[in-house]
């Protein structure tokens, strides 16, 4: 999921990078915002892996970085290493994150493998990576984003709601892009940050009058494409210089270029990728000069709730530039 402050364009303050996931900052679950539980007995998560398994574990070493649920990595009797997050709060969740991984693998995406899921536990592969990054792991990312780009369906939206991050993504299925955008993504979120004070006067009247001509920003949207949804830098994992795996997923049915205006914002990516994915999908003037600054309010709103700071300031540019 998403985290920290945003400097250059598609930088964050880098990682403390361990097996499993990236480090992130403590956040809320959901916008209700409330706290995470205490987390459950390493023994008790260790028995709870074996069951579900039906094989020993030898090891747990719990992971940094883990908002939404306790993070591990575990070592199973035959020597094998899974991650596991597990979450013994009344509004576990962690079904809607197996689901998004599931749906990715279905899809063609290089996923970790899900080997348990419930609302309380999930288990998948763990994936070797080290954060070496290169142009020629930039052109993996960007075509296996192609590719994945080219699963469609007849509407926008999922047949379940998601997450991002810990926070609550409606998906209801919605013949109109301009619509699902407003009415799913940038209106309820701009409602949030404004009731938590992270957005700078007249922001909030603002994204409202955007929101009702938002149909005139994008006339002739793509079809939908499933997206990963929340593809900040921390979230591709990368191995001796090639794509390991992309994690922590928020996906839904898009217009593709969204996706891409979260790339640019949080990736980090270069030439390499661009380069790659327009040879694939291409882009034209109108997206970098007047779509991307629109999508990129949804990830920007969701970081105001979620840590307020400048991201709000951010929205409130974006949006005197629409």
């Amino acid at each position: 999921p998403i985290a920290r402050a945003i400097g250059a364009r598609g930088a964050r303050k880098p990682p403390q990078r361990v097996v499993g996931r990236p480090t992130r900052p403590q956040g809320p679950r959901s916008v209700t915002l409330e706290p995470v539980s205490a987390p459950p007995e390493p023994s008790r998560v260790a028995a709870r892996i074996s069951r579900a398994l039906g094989i020993g574990v030898s090891g747990l070493r719990p992971l940094p970085g883990g908002c939404v649920a306790e993070v591990s990595l575990v070592t199973l009797d035959d020597g094998t290493t899974v991650v596991a997050k597990s979450d013994s709060s009344h509004h576990a969740m962690l079904d809607r994150e197996g689901d998004m991984l599931a749906a990715l693998a279905d899809a063609g995406a290089l996923v970790p493998r899900v080997r348990w899921c419930e609302p309380s536990l999930l288990v998948m592969d763990h994936v070797e990576h080290d954060g070496l990054r290169s142009p020629a792991g930039e052109e993996d990312l960007a075509l296996a984003l192609a590719r994945l780009h080219g699963r469609t369906a007849a509407r926008f939206g999922f047949h379940r709601d998601t997450l991002i991050g810990p926070l609550d993504q409606p998906n209801p299925w919605t013949d109109s892009w301009a619509a699902f955008l407003a009415e799913q993504r940038i209106r309820p979120m701009a409602e949030e940050a404004d009731r938590r004070g992270a957005l700078p006067l007249g922001t909030r009247a603002a994204l409202e009058n955007l929101c009702s001509r938002i149909d005139q920003l994008i006339p002739a949207p793509n079809p939908p494409s499933l997206i990963h949804g929340d593809l900040w830098s921390g979230n591709v994992l990368w191995h001796r210089g090639r794509l390991a795996a992309i994690i922590d997923p928020a996906i839904y049915y898009a217009d593709r270029e969204i996706e891409l205006a979260f790339v640019d914002l949080m990736g980090g990516m270069g030439p390499s990728f661009w380069d790659t994915y327009r040879r694939q999908r291409p882009l034209d003037d109108a997206f970098w000069t007047r779509r991307r600054p629109l999508y990129q309010l949804y990830p920007l709103l969701v970081h105001a709730v979620l840590f307020g700071g400048h991201y709000g300031a951010s929205v409130a540019r974006r949006v005197d530039r629409l």
